[in-house]
């Protein structure tokens, strides 16, 4: 039996097709136009302001060899944010995006910065090659801490980025665990391994994922293989996704903090928008796995936010032609016969 589309989604797909234009013909402007129209339940959207928040922390695991960076960068390349001098900062100052940064959990004495947030939970995970990440008190509370800063705000688009040497190794296992898939079908180079280092990263992460069943609960999952940055940016997006917010999906980790936070709440999944499709090798598999089309295919793997921050003058340009294009009638334009 067909479903009849209901009164809001007739009438939006009227509003469209009625632009002075032919129908259809500005393809998959169209249909994101329809989809920040159900996420607001409007046919005059908005998307004119933008936060991105990058979630900071570190991994047990990384001294195990996984990166070809060492732990002390992620403290590095936070001080960066904060000073203004990453790619984020720079693509996000371009384009009139907000940035704030969260310490959930960086390796060593707390940053003292004021325009940090924190919301640490620990000085970094245990190494989850040998046990759980985190406990589940620390797990439940990395998650409220993100739908708290998801929920907060009044701009109608949310970025979401992150910081952590390690990071792809857990996204990795978070994303096999939750798809019931090989570690080794999710693995990438991640900060730049060469083929030496992949393969030791691969024997690690094998390792790690032979300790628990091949498929766990999503809560399970990122307990026992999270970071406190991709655990509070699932949070995040859950919280974002209750406030109404357009969540632009940056690549491969934020993927993994969505697959986590749909997992967790379904009723999320309207709300997300995937960026771009991330050059890291798992991040094909996880788009399948959520049924995603991305915006965007530019072979990036940087992480940050910065492919969904790119995205965002595609998100704006959409809500703008649905709630600011005359229609055929408006204009005084002869519509198709």
């Amino acid at each position: 039996m067909t479903q009849q589309p209901t009164d809001f989604e007739a009438t939006l797909r009227r509003a469209i097709d009625l632009k002075t234009k032919p129908v259809g013909s500005l393809g998959e402007v169209e249909t994101l136009a329809a989809q920040i129209a159900r996420i607001q339940h409007s046919l005059n959207p908005v998307a004119d302001t933008c936060r991105l928040t990058i979630f900071a922390g570190d991994h047990g695991m990384a001294g195990a060899g996984v990166s070809a960076y060492p732990q002390d960068v992620t403290r590095q390349m936070l001080a960066n944010f904060l000073a203004g001098g990453a790619a984020a900062n720079v693509f996000a100052r371009s384009l009139g995006a907000d940035v704030q940064v969260v310490d959930c959990g960086v390796a060593g004495e707390p940053v003292e910065a004021p325009n940090l947030i924190s919301r640490r939970i620990a000085p970094g995970t245990a190494n989850a090659i040998e046990g759980p990440a985190m406990s589940g008190a620390e797990c439940n509370r990395a998650l409220e801490n993100g739908r708290k800063i998801g929920a907060e705000g009044s701009h109608p688009v949310a970025c979401f980025g992150e910081m952590g040497i390690g990071n792809t190794s857990s996204a990795s296992l978070i994303a096999a665990k939750l798809l019931g898939l090989p570690v080794t079908e999710l693995i990438g180079r991640g900060t730049g391994l060469d083929d030496a280092g992949l393969r030791a990263k691969a024997a690690l992460l094998e390792k790690a994922a032979g300790r628990t069943p091949d498929q766990l609960e999503p809560q399970t999952a990122l307990m026992e293989y999270g970071g406190f940055e991709i655990v509070t940016m699932a949070g995040a997006m859950i919280g974002a996704a209750a406030a109404g917010k357009i969540i632009l999906v940056d690549g491969f980790i934020a993927g993994v903090a969505t697959l986590s936070a749909r997992a967790l709440k379904p009723e999320t999944a309207q709300n997300f928008i995937y960026a771009h499709r991330s050059a890291e090798a798992g991040h094909g598999r996880v788009l399948e796995a959520l049924e995603a089309r991305p915006l965007l295919n530019l072979n990036m793997r940087l992480g940050e936010g910065t492919g969904a921050l790119l995205a965002w003058p595609l998100v704006k340009a959409a809500a703008a032609m649905l709630r600011d294009m005359a229609s055929f009638e408006s204009a005084g334009v002869s519509g198709p016969s």
